[in-house]
């Protein structure tokens, strides 16, 4: 089967090359949108990422090209208009689970980081500067972590955390009961607000979850509580949160995602005048620490969602069942 395959990094085709036998990829470095759909043109179908957009206007012109089919190479589908999708006659596959230890321990590593200021440390060593002034940080060993989230990532966490000797608090829509098993109490989102010295965010994105840490919910929260986000961007009222982290509401902020991120992350903008106030507001801060949608990022987790991805697509060609589908 012909790919076109969008948003692609060195890193992408190193690892579908790999596998890639029997299909051709053609590999393009910038995103799906109305602009650039027209580079699927001869291929049968169209592989993608977290930050391109699949709305209703891509999908009918897809399905004009005669596009049958996009591989998700990602968990989430946010960025599918599946209707539209369904409308135009398109399936929908994805990667449900790609090293949910990855996500997990990289949200270990936010937490870690901001706790015991590593990368301010390690900053101030290279210069000469020893001092232990302002590096204060706490022991994890005691302390109340909550878990919104329970998947299999959200399990890997509440598995890291109980290790570090935390109790670990859980909000889901239904109690995993090896979870329980291990420690882990369920309880409504309001009380395990309350009581959370850290919050780890680890549920998909959707109506009921876009900005389920907004005002409202922040104001629930224990004054200077450490907020980490490793799961999708718009899971924060980001205004919110600044206005959070001014008064000390929030004491750290921990984020692996952004709810504006499509325009900046996987670019080296290094050289350019950023235009997003919000995100060089969060720069701002000092005990606030951003990594650029990292956390999946392991060789585990590439080989995972090159494997699964291509495998998806030969189902398809050949007629099988679509375990990965999403429509």
């Amino acid at each position: 089967m012909k790919i076109a395959f969008f948003s692609a990094k060195t890193y992408d085709r190193e690892f579908f090359d790999r596998y890639i036998s029997p299909h051709e990829i053609i590999y393009f470095e910038v995103p799906l949108n109305e602009q650039t759909l027209h580079l699927a043109r001869g291929c049968n179908a169209i592989c993608l990422f977290v930050n391109d957009r699949l709305n209703a206007t891509v999908l009918k012109e897809l399905a004009v090209l005669g596009i049958k089919l996009v591989a998700l190479r990602c968990a989430g589908f946010n960025n599918v208009d599946l209707a539209a999708a369904k409308a135009n006659g398109i399936t929908i596959v994805r990667v449900p689970a790609y090293s949910p230890h990855g996500v997990a321990e990289h949200a270990m590593a936010l937490i870690l980081t901001l706790n015991r200021k590593t990368h301010k440390a390690y900053n101030r060593v290279r210069e000469g500067n020893f001092s232990l002034e302002r590096l204060t940080g706490f022991d994890l060993y005691g302390k109340t972590v909550a878990v919104i989230g329970t998947g299999r990532i959200g399990q890997a966490f509440c598995e890291i955390m109980t290790g570090f000797g935390c109790k670990v608090l859980a909000f889901d829509l239904i109690a995993n009961k090896r979870m329980e098993e291990k420690g882990v109490e369920y309880l409504p989102l309001t009380e395990l607000l309350q009581q959370a010295d850290i919050i780890s965010l680890h549920c998909p994105l959707n109506e009921q979850t876009r900005h389920i840490i907004n005002a409202d919910t922040i104001a629930m929260m224990k004054e200077g509580v450490m907020l980490i986000n490793t799961s999708r961007g718009a899971l924060i009222n980001t205004f919110d949160a600044i206005n959070a982290l001014k008064t000390g509401r929030i004491g750290y902020l921990g984020l692996d995602v952004y709810e504006q991120e499509e325009t900046l992350f996987f670019n080296d903008l290094s050289e350019n005048i950023i235009q997003d106030d919000i995100i060089m507001r969060l720069l701002s801060f000092p005990n606030v620490l951003i990594t650029s949608h990292q956390g999946f990022f392991t060789e585990e987790a590439l080989v995972q969602i090159a494997q699964t991805t291509l495998d998806n697509i030969s189902d398809f060609e050949a007629g099988r069942q679509l375990k990965n589908a999403v429509l």
